[in-house]
């Protein structure tokens, strides 16, 4: 399969390991001397409309990439963003009976 760069760009990054959606490919990493990409970077997101800066970015190394489909890619990834950690939430009525 042949892909452009700018394909890359349009797909989603799902993490196989816990099913997250880590963002769009935001920049690609290329060995200059061996012409081989050697990992995708996902921006971190904005933190309050860009404001306190951003998220840390993700970046996924070529190994760690599974599949490459036609709209998403698949990586086996053990990082999780910030953003993307499980978080219980309290509903009302817990927060009330204590």
């Amino acid at each position: 399969m042949v892909c452009r760069l700018e394909e890359l760009r349009d797909k989603n990054v799902i993490n196989i390991k816990s099913g997250a959606n880590l963002g769009c490919v935001d920049d690609v990493v290329i060995d200059t001397c061996s012409a081989e990409v050697k990992s995708l970077v996902i921006y971190g997101r904005c933190r309050f409309f860009g404001i306190f800066g951003r998220e840390d970015d993700v970046v996924v190394s070529w190994e760690n990439i599974s599949v490459i489909g036609d709209d998403a890619i698949l990586v086996c990834f053990d990082h999780m963003p910030r953003n993307c950690q499980s978080r219980k939430k309290k509903n009302f009525f817990s927060s009330l009976f204590k």
